[in-house]
């Protein structure tokens, strides 16, 4: 029984460090983050998609996130979805 006690917390205590590791990925600390946009999902031909999953993501700037969908027809897709999240980041289309 001792055992099993044990055995339950370690397993609670793993899933809220893996949690917090988690958080801490997304805290803003004035740099960009690719890790920023991971809850985001795009409406991808009526499914749900994660942004990273249909275009490439990448840092140039500390205050600058470079989105490039592979599917050129997603940019508006991409738009609704950055301005619907609860980022507080202003997308800027360059076509």
């Amino acid at each position: 029984m001792l055992q099993d006690l044990y055995n339950e917390t370690k397993n609670r205590m793993a899933k809220t460090i893996t949690v917090l590791k988690k958080d801490l990925t997304q805290l803003r600390t004035g740099r960009a983050s690719s890790s920023m946009l991971e809850n985001v999902s795009v409406d991808y031909y009526g499914t749900k998609t994660p942004i990273s999953q249909v275009a490439n993501i990448s840092v140039p700037e500390p205050r600058q996130i470079i989105i490039k969908p592979w599917d050129a027809g997603l940019l508006d897709a991409v738009n609704k979805a950055i301005l619907a999240s609860d980022l507080g980041i202003t997308p800027v289309i360059d076509k």
